[in-house]
C-alpha cells in the first residue's frame, strides 16, 4: 500500500514525493514540516501506532483483524481494496468441502482458525510468510487462505477462490492516546483525510 499511501498523501496535501528507488530512506517530513511520515510494512504499523512510534498510521484492515490491535479506527480509505479468501486447486474444489479435516497455508492463522471453527471444519493451520500459493502444488496444503486483488495469482497456480471470509481496504489507525487528547496535529491530519475523501466521493 505505499504507492497509493504516498497518493493519498499528496492528494490530501501533506506531501509530495515519491519512492526512490536506490535509497534505504524511510522517513520523510511533510513539506510545511508539521507531519513526519515513517515508511515501515502494513503488518508493523499497528505495533509502531500503539507503542507510540508514530500518532497514527495507514494499514489494512485485514492486518487489525487478524492481530487484534485496541487502536481507534477512525474511517476506511479509498485505496487497498482486497478480500482474504479461501481457495483451493480447481481439481479439488468440490472434494475439499467434503473432508472433515484440512491443512491450512496462511499468513493469517487466528482469522484462519476462526473461520474453519465457526464453519465446523477441523484444520491444521500451516503458517507461512509469503508464495502461500504453491502449498498445495507442493503437497504440503490442501487450500490456503491468502488476500486477493484480482485473482491473477490464483489462476496462474491453478487454484479457485472458495469463499471470502473478510473483505478488506485501508483503514486509518490513530493512537487512543494521542486520539483522547485531540492534539492539534491528530486533529488537522482527521480533518484533512475527512476532507480529501469527501470531495472524492463527491467528484
Amino acid at each position: 500500500m505505499a504507492e497509493e499511501s504516498i497518493a493519498f498523501f499528496a492528494r490530501v496535501g501533506i506531501a509530495r514525493f515519491n519512492l526512490p528507488e536506490k535509497t534505504r530512506e524511510l522517513s520523510f517530513f511533510s513539506e510545511d514540516g508539521h507531519f513526519r511520515i515513517v515508511l515501515v510494512r502494513s503488518q508493523d504499523v499497528p505495533t509502531y501506532v500503539i507503542q507510540g512510534g508514530a500518532d497514527a498510521g495507514i494499514t489494512g484492515r485485514d492486518v487489525l483483524a487478524e492481530g487484534g490491535y485496541d487502536l481507534t479506527v477512525p474511517f476506511e480509505l479509498s485505496f487497498g481494496e482486497c478480500r482474504l479468501c479461501l481457495a483451493a486447486p480447481e481439481e479439488r474444489v468440490t472434494a475439499i468441502r467434503r473432508e472433515p479435516h484440512l491443512r491450512v497455508a496462511t499468513k493469517y492463522p487466528r482469522l484462519t482458525m476462526d473461520y474453519f471453527y465457526r464453519n465446523g471444519f477441523s484444520c491444521e493451520v500451516i503458517k507461512l510468510h509469503g508464495s502461500i500459493e504453491i502449498a498445495p502444488m507442493l503437497n504440503m496444503a490442501d487450500c490456503i487462505v491468502d488476500l486477493v486483488s484480482t485473482g491473477a495469482t490464483l489462476k496462474a497456480n491453478g487454484l479457485a477462490e472458495m469463499e471470502t471470509i473478510l473483505e478488506s481496504r485501508a483503514v486509518l489507525v490513530v493512537n487512543r492516546a494521542a486520539y483522547a487528547v485531540q492534539t492539534r496535529r491528530i486533529a488537522e491530519l482527521i480533518a484533512r483525510f475527512q476532507t480529501a475523501l469527501t470531495n472524492q466521493t463527491e467528484t
